[in-house]
């Protein structure tokens, strides 16, 4: 499965975005990815039936995900709750093939991976599935993802119950991408680390600063 190079403004969905910038934000200090304890976005509390969290057993040779907690929105879904299952086995194997490598490729990485596909809902109508992972390390291994999912109809309304289940048709991938550049996120309105900046007046010349920004 081949994954595009992107920049965080490929996220579509807003509150999908202020969770990676909560991400970009630990990242940039030290250019890997943050610890799961340390990850505290605002409003998470509005979020969390959007979410689902999952810990990573590297112990095999391909990653085991077990999910540890499911947004309702996202158990309406699939069908059925799955916490303490492992992911493979609650997509199923007709999910799996286009499930699993998305996954294995943020854990790989160690890098958020967006994905877009399109699904029908029982009444046959087309739902966006925008799917955000953000990864956690312990000792410098992936040890937690969380997942965001977003759902997006074009027409109006939709029935997200069963959504991934509900008929035969498999997903239609649409955007696959690990979101690679541009991840030293700015705060709005302040001067990044190491610009250069200008100072004169009117008795001498221009004077140049470097900011260093101290964390």
């Amino acid at each position: 499965m081949d994954f595009a190079s992107a920049a965080p403004s490929v996220v579509k969905s807003i509150k999908q975005r202020d969770l990676l910038n909560t991400w970009l934000r630990l990242y940039a200090r030290h250019q890997v990815a943050p610890a799961i304890w340390e990850y505290q976005p605002a409003r998470l509390e509005e979020e969390l039936s959007d979410l689902i969290y999952y810990t990573v057993d590297n112990s095999t040779p391909t990653p085991r995900l077990t999910i540890q907690s499911e947004g309702t929105r996202i158990s309406r879904a699939y069908g059925h709750t799955g916490k303490g299952i492992l992911l493979e086995d609650y997509v199923g194997p007709r999910m799996a093939p286009f499930v699993m490598p998305i996954y294995h490729e943020c854990i790989a990485r160690g890098l958020p991976v967006y994905s877009v596909a399109d699904v029908d809902d029982i009444y046959g109508r087309v739902v966006a599935y925008e799917r955000l992972l953000l990864p956690f390390l312990t000792d410098d291994k992936v040890s937690h993802i969380i997942a965001s999912v977003k759902t997006f109809c074009e027409d109006g309304g939709f029935e997200i119950k069963d959504l991934l289940r509900g008929n035969d048709a498999p997903p239609r991938p649409k955007l696959r991408t690990v979101i690679d550049r541009d991840l030293l996120h700015r705060a709005p309105g302040r001067i990044a680390a190491a610009d250069v900046v200008e100072f004169a007046d009117q008795s001498g010349p221009a004077v140049s600063a470097e900011i260093i920004e101290l964390n």
